[in-house]
């Protein structure tokens, strides 16, 4: 079994509720979201356009890509509605001393909504 590694993102109050911050994590473009009091930390890619993610909207647990309107879970990472066929990667988070931290699993990768 493969140990998670975490790395530090940013501060836990510079994420309000509602809030996005696009990161740079080993080489990958993942995009912090809070809504609510839950915190996602997902590929900021779309799957579909290849664009970024932090230009789209969030609502309501999920993130809209802003190119051509593909939404996508921020829990799974799974597709909501077209044109995107193909979900988007989910990364593990945690808080530590008031910092959030994005797990990767360095042999596995990203996990994927199946």
């Amino acid at each position: 079994m493969a140990s998670i590694t975490y790395f530090r993102a940013v501060r836990l109050d510079e994420l309000p509720h509602g809030a996005k911050r696009a990161i740079d994590v080993e080489g990958q473009s993942i995009l912090l979201c809070k809504w609510g009091e839950r915190i996602y930390a997902v590929s900021n890619i779309c799957s579909h356009a290849a664009e970024k993610l932090e230009c789209g909207k969030m609502a309501n647990g999920w993130i809209a890509c802003p190119t051509h309107g593909a939404r996508f879970d921020l829990a799974t990472g799974r597709v909501k509605n077209p044109p995107a066929t193909r979900p988007i990667a989910v990364f593990d988070v945690r808080i530590a001393d008031e910092w959030i931290e994005v797990g990767l699993d360095p042999t596995a990768g990203s996990k994927t909504a199946q």
